[in-house]
């Protein structure tokens, strides 16, 4: 009786975590502050990942997307300049914690490739506070930070995530 129990509650268990899983899709957009304020009017960007829950209350996942920011153009009677827009694709982990069913927060944190010339990339993390809007879609609010070199790429985003939950096993 006691193994006919303990295999219920096991089953149980795991019909709740893969029906919390699922690939994630989003968009984003924000402003550049701090080191490209100047140099970067606005920036939009696209998330995808894949969660899988660990209980009720902690998600862990991978992440990746890409950033793109829109350069300013300067021009005057005697100087034209056309600043690179800055591109990247951040490669990262993911972590949610959920203290309540609609509220989560968390952070994405690996490294972000530079796309575009003269770029590198570097160190990327991103904390998220996120309300659930419905049972599959997410309202979040970010700062992106990634480290490179000399500069430092940091954003504050408004975005829509949107969770494709994975099929229950039978």
């Amino acid at each position: 009786m006691r193994n006919i129990v303990l295999a219920s509650v096991f089953a149980f268990l795991g019909m709740g975590l893969s029906a919390q899983e699922g690939f994630k899709l989003g968009i984003q957009g924000g402003l550049p502050i701090n080191d490209f304020n100047d140099d970067v009017s606005l920036m939009v960007g696209l998330d995808a990942g894949y969660m899988w829950a660990l209980g009720e209350i902690i998600d862990v996942g991978v992440t990746t997307g890409f950033i793109y920011g829109f350069a300013e153009t300067f021009d005057s009677q005697s100087i034209v300049a056309d600043l690179p827009n800055m591109q990247f694709v951040p490669l990262a982990a993911s972590v949610r914690i959920w203290p309540s069913n609609s509220l989560s927060f968390g952070i994405d944190a690996g490294q972000a490739l530079g796309i575009n010339e003269g770029n590198e990339g570097g160190l990327y993390y991103r904390p998220i506070l996120g309300y659930l809007m419905s049972a599959y879609a997410e309202l979040n609010f970010s700062y992106t930070t990634v480290d490179m070199d000399d500069f430092s790429w940091n954003s504050v985003n408004i975005g829509i995530l949107y969770t494709f939950p994975a099929k229950r096993r039978l």
